[in-house]
């Protein structure tokens, strides 16, 4: 290969590529890896003991309890949530598909405190349903639905923003051959869908999961902050912060960059099988043997 054929990137000079590289290394050492590195210094300067009393301590097992329950309940919903918008979206021509597209993207564009305030005005002591709730003896604000609620507006979007673009290059011709054998609506979806796009939706729910038990801005709103009992870990680690209780903040903070350390990692995994399950699956959209192809699958 000639040097008027080689990319423009591998034709700039070694010391522009090291300065690059340098800065680009440099930025995350010092606003990624350096913050990080010091939750965990942080959390057990004092040793393993004072650690583990921080994480075992009644209010800390109350919001790490919480927050799993809040995330169990999260996700699923997105799950469903995500599939069902992705398929309308992605499979069908209906009218206002553009605004439903953009309101699936209102909870980037929104304040998550902004969201809260909004459940507030709905369901508060004052709100517009709060007097019938209040008949009822229903408690959605400052109580877990409330938080259900606020940690559902701002993770909804996450599943299903991986499967549109994922079901858009995939096209429809499978579901169409599948059709043609006498396939199912259940059949075509868990047979032959859903085996396609099983990386997207794993990968969708661990950005999904991250989201819901990282959540502070909208469930600070709604939660009341009650101690032991609406307290997510991110609204703890925010009480032992404000109460001087530095090693117990970080310690309860620590489970959290632990949760997204794990998060990276499962994330790159999934990359990683999805890149190679859409490289073998890269074939023209009528390829000979189609129909054989998705046969076996509704067997």
């Amino acid at each position: 290969m000639s040097a008027a054929d080689r990319p423009a990137h591998l034709t700039e000079p070694r010391w522009v590529r090291g300065a690059l590289l340098f800065i680009a290394l440099g930025f995350l050492t010092l606003f990624l890896l350096v913050p990080l590195a010091a939750v965990f210094a942080e959390a057990f300067r004092k040793g393993w003991q004072l650690y583990l009393d921080a994480i075992v301590e009644p209010d800390a097992l109350a919001a790490i309890r919480l927050t799993l329950l809040v995330a169990a309940i999260a996700l699923p919903v997105n799950l469903v949530f995500g599939v069902a918008a992705a398929w309308a979206i992605t499979k069908f021509q209906f009218r206002g598909k553009q605004f439903l597209i953009t309101l699936i993207d209102l909870p980037f564009s929104v304040s998550p405190v902004v969201a809260g305030l909004v459940f507030v005005l709905l369901f508060g002591t004052q709100g517009w349903f709060g007097g019938w709730l209040q008949e009822h003896d229903i408690k959605i604000v400052y109580a877990v639905p409330g938080i259900v609620l606020a940690t559902l507006f701002v993770t909804f979007p996450f599943v299903a923003r991986e499967l549109i673009p994922l079901m858009q290059a995939q096209g429809s011709e499978e579901e169409q051959a599948a059709l043609t054998l006498g396939a199912s609506g259940w059949q075509i979806f868990w047979r032959v869908t859903l085996p396609n796009i099983k990386w997207g939706l794993l990968y969708g729910a661990i950005l999904c999961n991250a989201r819901a038990m990282g959540e502070f801005g909208a469930v600070s709103v709604v939660s009341g902050q009650i101690r032991g009992l609406t307290n997510t870990m991110t609204l703890h680690v925010e009480i032992l912060y404000n109460e001087y209780q530095y090693s117990a903040a970080f310690a309860v903070a620590s489970l959290l960059a632990l949760l997204a350390l794990v998060t990276l990692v499962a994330k790159n995994v999934v990359e990683w099988r999805n890149a190679r399950f859409l490289q073998a699956a890269d074939l023209p959209v009528e390829y000979p043997g189609q129909a054989a192809a998705i046969k076996p699958a509704l067997a």
